[in-house]
């Protein structure tokens, strides 16, 4: 038998001789990615804290470059590549909805016996987080103040802070298709947080009212309310989750905890589009 053959058990012609060949650890560089985790305590419940937040992290990376090519894609009038993007992005975010189940098995007394470990770490602090929110329209400048010590971090949530949102390019597109937007929706400071708008209103009432006209357009306003909706499960479940673990504790990075993931829920990142269900 060659030394390139598959051994016993193995289909025939399988390879077991990887020296000086690509093989799946090699290409997923899994010998980087399982040294990462790193307790900082002897408690067994550690470890499930931060493979969970971890592999959020890599959710939300998936997210932010699917993300950044819909935005493209919407900008260019593109918009059936941006469908399979944004469809995607639902998709990891169901993924970061069932990790809460995962996450949710450490008990209260479980936490206990690390969390003093944690320092001033918390999530609260994440750079994807946040440069998701601002990709979505969640602008608020307040938020680049954590991330000042990373300069590169920092630049990249300033220039999504400072750039148009799905939804700004979005409502642009509707411009561009001829609906009576206002001037102060497609050229503004975009790093401001916008409310809901009239006109805006008024062009997806038309849309959802003549959807064979318009099925492009009602397609992507749906795969935005797909996205939102999502996200709004997602800090649900965070809600709960942290409830479930700490109570009304503080957050360990000094926010007020509950209250304040509660007080997230009630942002709309595309008011006009749950607006227009009532008024249909």
């Amino acid at each position: 038998m060659s030394k390139h053959d598959g051994g016993p058990g193995l289909p025939e012609g399988t390879e077991t001789d990887f020296e000086g060949a690509m093989s799946y650890g090699d290409y997923l560089a899994l010998d980087g990615l399982l040294a990462c985790q790193a307790p900082r305590s002897e408690s067994h419940d550690e470890m499930l804290f931060i493979i969970i937040h971890q592999a959020t992290e890599l959710w939300m990376k998936l997210a932010i470059h699917e993300m950044e090519a819909a935005l493209i894609k919407i900008r260019s009038d593109d918009l059936q590549p941006a469908f399979k993007m944004l469809a995607r992005v639902s998709r990891v975010q169901s993924q970061l909805i069932q990790s809460w189940d995962a996450l949710s098995t450490l008990t209260p007394a479980d936490y206990m016996t690390f969390r003093h470990h944690l320092g001033h770490a918390s999530g609260f602090q994440s750079h994807q987080y946040r440069l998701i929110e601002f990709m979505l329209g969640n602008k608020n400048r307040a938020m680049l103040a954590p991330h000042r010590h990373a300069p590169a971090i920092h630049e990249r949530l300033k220039a999504a802070l400072d750039a148009p949102s799905l939804y700004d390019e979005t409502i642009r597109l509707l411009a561009k298709r001829g609906f009576a937007i206002a001037k102060a929706q497609t050229e503004r400071d975009w790093s401001e947080p916008r409310a809901s708008d009239a006109g805006v209103g008024a062009a997806w009432l038309e849309i959802y009212r003549d959807t064979a006209t318009h099925w492009d357009l009602y397609e992507l306003a749906e795969k935005l309310v797909d996205v939102e909706d999502c996200f709004q499960q997602w800090r649900f479940r965070h809600v709960m989750t942290v409830e479930r673990i700490i109570g009304h504790k503080r957050g360990t990075g000094g926010t007020a905890g509950v209250a304040y993931l509660k007080g997230a829920l009630a942002i709309r990142f595309f008011p006009e589009l749950w607006e227009v269900r009532t008024a249909l």
